[in-house]
């Protein structure tokens, strides 16, 4: 995996534009308080990577019949691809990480992972899922 920082400014800031990065998490969670913190500076590395934090209790009639299972939550998208939906460790360098790999792909790479397995393939079915978009999630956020 590379470090955000051996990638090109202009590789990131133009492969970040198709991304979106949401954190579903709850207000009552301990583990959420301490983690918005590193969340938000992951964020603040990547501006040009639209980065959301919903509050499930707060939001969830907009969020639907989303399984939140367990927190921090995180879906990461790229267009229309889910590339990631689930509980991540609560930590800012294990989602910087994470990131950086994603980041690395081409859009290809980034549709043949989104198909790779069962479970990411149920995933982009999923109309919960495929409906949190940008425009969505700033409506719902704002």
């Amino acid at each position: 995996m590379s470090p955000p920082e051996r990638m090109s400014a202009s590789h990131v800031q133009l492969t970040a534009r198709e991304f979106l990065m949401v954190c579903l998490c709850a207000e009552w969670c301990g583990v959420c308080r301490e983690y918005r913190s590193g969340f938000e500076e992951v964020a603040r590395q990547f501006p040009m990577l639209p980065c959301f934090w919903l509050d499930i209790e707060e939001h969830a009639d907009a969020l639907g019949d989303l399984e939140v299972e367990n927190f921090p939550t995180l879906l990461i998208k790229r267009r229309q691809w889910v590339l990631f939906y689930g509980s991540m460790p609560p930590a800012a360098e294990h989602l910087r990480r994470t990131l950086a790999v994603f980041l690395e792909q081409s859009a290809e790479d980034s549709r043949e992972y989104a198909f790779s397995n069962a479970e990411r393939q149920r995933w982009q079915e999923d109309e919960d899922l495929l409906r949190l978009n940008h425009a969505e999630l700033r409506q719902i956020s704002a």
